[in-house]
């Protein structure tokens, strides 16, 4: 076998185990790499394969099963996994771009700076593709807030999101929080950024021909994050808070120079680049192996140009280090000077710290000493694994479990249990968070968080951009396919209630250990449903990410897929709210029956609050649920609907009682309950939305439903100041009370 020339540091004798567990690399793979090498790994070599062979960085485990996601469409820029993140053509000369990834493994430890690099890193993806950034989102999982822990986390998470974003003056427009027991030792931080820009700016993270010259800007390199993409690889254990070292801190003030510094380089000298690339996990490691994989080429890099904020730092830690705010830029020749020139203007230093060659190696160089020299396929040739896959026997008992075991609820009850699921952390109001971010910077936010979704106007033309994140770990948990398809339609109706067709999907993948059957065959089965899902809506998945092993010493997490996803309001003038309007319109439930199955209540919040059980069938219809985006779409372009809101958690009643409380005015719902009450009132059907539209639009909007294959049933009006639904009549001030409280009681408390 031909080997490569080894590197003046390479190692004579075998490493030895407590190595390869720092950078989570096995047995096997470590003596795939010397057999592919045809020798032993020197030391920064073996950090490098750690790395870029990692979980986090490789896919070893998703990977094998991305051909389930729809990818092709006339509108998409980008081919999946090939950019920083996803582009598509929004019509009248834009291009959106728009990525999620997780930060769950650094929040779990340090909860500030893991949340604010968690929102640093997803917006240095979107600007190094040229596109400015103009929102964020997020979708956060902690365990009961009763306990000091998970409201620690829960505070500095938000703290986090809210400190960095709001200091990069893009606004914190949407996103979820969920409470659960399994995410008690394992919280989930996921980060959303969309992004604009002009059609035919958009710039690949490409090293570009040999000769290019390859320059850092930004931040100085420093120790923080060694090991970071090798930490999220791993699950946590007791020995985790001994990691902070990868754990990265963040400057959002010097990010958002390089944001404006590379955003205008972009836009007005174009011809001055072959590539832009993010410094993330793994550093300068994977963004320069990386981009010289998309030239097919070679790299050339020397550790002793890079600035660095800490003396005596090796070419291991030079290579590994994740210190934040720092991009890689691929410049011609000619212009490096130029380029230098432009980041002194916004006060950032550029240094060329490398070059590109034609002989396919990533070479690393410590002064004279060669200190790396692998192929460039190597580096990025992590194996992929397809491990036996088995569903969970005990989770296949819940969800085979009959909500009708249990006994129908008690009309005298029904107003108490409105209350108590509307006080539920689940349900009840995110103010408490969301007020934490400025969401209204930069002007362009026409619908702010509290609502379906948020919508955005882009300046100079006349449609807008809707998004959300959803993502119902509990349904995943019960039937990995159904539950989520049901993310994807979740997110879907969001965005089509405030009247955006959904058009493109990013998603972050949060799992535990992929090498336990019942973990990979929840992993295997989501994205199969997601697929089927994005499919029915013809929104395809153009980014995303996958972080799995988040469990701790307390078990697994809830398998938990979070959709983000992207719509497109015709006018976003039009653009609905959830929130009731005017006394005397009249609330119609479309895309079903009044009445509903007891199935309906499986892995529902009403079982959860009022039964203590996450138990129970999930059920999707993606034609239905297809049926349903049709209608709240025409019905919003036509301007029938005065408000509209999806029937998700909690089900009818706390649909209406949401969209009451948001408008500050009573609902009176008097259709007559013919089956079981709680299924009726709580059941958590999909393709189902309520809405309100003037007294004399009921025959259209009636008409429209039919003709699209959908149904509309009126349930009652608008006005007073009571909620009156079937067997619940109360006082709007107390529901608006419990909606209110319950966040801030528990975190304030």
């Amino acid at each position: 076998m031909s080997s490569y020339p080894a590197p003046s540091d390479a190692p004579s004798a075998e490493v030895d185990a407590d190595v390869l567990a720092q950078i989570a690399l096995s047995r096997d793979e470590y003596e795939r790499a010397c057999d592919m090498l045809g020798r032993a790994p020197s030391d920064v070599e073996l950090g490098m394969i750690g790395a870029l062979w990692s979980e986090h960085c490789g896919y070893k485990h998703s990977r094998p099963l991305f051909h389930h996601f729809p990818t092709d469409d006339e509108r998409i820029l980008t081919k999946l996994g090939d950019e920083n993140a996803g582009a598509i053509d929004i019509g009248d000369g834009w291009v959106a771009v728009m990525k999620i990834e997780s930060h769950n493994h650094p929040s779990a430890i340090e909860p500030y700076e893991g949340a604010a690099t968690g929102v640093g890193g997803i917006v240095r993806d979107i600007f190094a593709m040229g596109a400015q950034p103009i929102a964020l989102l997020d979708s956060l999982r902690f365990g009961p807030l009763e306990d000091r822990r998970n409201r620690r986390l829960c505070v500095g998470v938000v703290a986090g999101i809210g400190g960095y974003g709001n200091c990069l003056g893009i606004p914190t427009v949407g996103g979820e929080l969920v409470i659960g027991d399994a995410y008690g030792g394992n919280p989930l931080v996921n980060a959303m950024c969309l992004g604009i820009a002009p059609r035919g700016s958009l710039i690949s993270a490409t090293a570009g021909p040999p000769g290019t010259q390859l320059m850092i800007v930004g931040a100085d390199t420093g120790r923080d994050g060694l090991h970071g993409a090798t930490f999220a690889s791993v699950e946590l254990d007791e020995s985790s808070a001994e990691r902070r070292p990868a754990v990265q801190v963040g400057n959002p003030f010097l990010e958002k120079s390089l944001m404006d510094a590379c955003v205008g380089l972009v836009r007005e000298h174009r011809d001055w680049l072959e590539g832009l690339q993010d410094c993330g996990a793994a550093g300068i490691t994977s963004s320069t192996v990386e981009m010289a994989e998309r030239a097919n080429a070679g790299i050339r890099i020397q550790t002793q140009r890079v600035p660095r904020r800490e003396s005596g730092m090796t070419p291991y830690e030079v290579m590994l280090s994740e210190s934040q705010e720092r991009m890689i830029a691929a410049v011609k020749p000619a212009h490096v000077s130029d380029v230098e020139d432009w980041f002194e203007h916004w006060d950032l230093h550029a240094e060329v710290i490398g070059e590109v060659t034609d002989d396919g190696i990533a070479r690393v160089f410590d002064g004279e000493l060669e200190v790396a020299a692998a192929p460039v396929s190597l580096l990025t040739g992590a194996p992929a694994y397809t491990p036996d896959a088995e569903r969970d026997a005990e989770a296949a008992a819940r969800s085979d479990w009959d909500p009708g075991s249990l006994p129908d609820l008690d009309p005298a009850d029904a107003s108490e249990a409105l209350l108590k699921l509307l006080a539920s952390p689940n349900i009840a109001s995110k103010r408490w968070v969301y007020r934490q971010y400025d969401h209204m910077v930069g002007t362009n936010t026409v619908v702010v968080p509290g609502s379906d979704a948020a919508v955005l106007r882009i300046r100079g033309i006349e449609q807008g951009l809707a998004v959300c994140t959803d993502g119902p770990g509990r349904a995943v948990e019960l039937d990995p396919y159904a539950g989520s398809a049901r993310a994807v339609a979740e997110a879907a109706r969001n965005v089509a209630c405030t009247g955006a067709r959904p058009i493109a999907v990013t998603d972050c993948l949060n799992f535990a250990n992929p090498e336990r059957a019942s973990i990979y065959y929840q992993l295997s089965e989501s994205i199969r449903g997601m697929g089927d899902a994005c499919r029915a809506f013809g929104t395809p998945v153009v980014s995303g990410n996958a972080s799995l092993y988040n469990e701790s010493e307390d078990g697994p997490v809830t398998p938990t897929p979070v959709v983000g996803m992207l719509g497109i309001i015709s006018d976003v003038t039009k653009a609905v709210r959830m929130a009731f309007q005017d006394e005397g319109d009249e609330i119609w439930l479309l895309g079903g029956s009044l009445e509903q199955d007891v199935s309906t209540l499986g892995g529902g919040e009403y079982l959860a609050v009022l039964h203590g059980k996450s138990a129970g069938p999930i059920a999707i219809d993606l034609d239905a649920e297809a049926a349903l985006v049709d209608v709240l779409v025409e019905l919003a372009e036509s301007g029938l609907l005065k408000s509209a809101h999806d029937c998700s958690d909690g089900g009818l009643a706390v649909a209406i009682a949401e969209s009451a409380i948001a408008g500050e005015i009573g609902a009176q719902a008097e259709a007559a309950v013919s089956g079981r009450l709680d299924a009726t009132l709580f059941g958590e059907a999909g393709a189902r939305a309520i809405v309100s539209a003037g007294p004399t639009s009921g025959s259209d909007l009636v008409e429209t439903a039919a003709r699209l294959g959908a149904v509309a049933v009126r349930l009652g009006s608008v006005g007073g100041d009571r909620l009156k639904i079937g067997e619940v009549d109360l006082p709007l001030q107390d529901a608006a009370d419990a909606w209110n409280s319950s966040l801030p009681n528990l975190l304030d408390g």
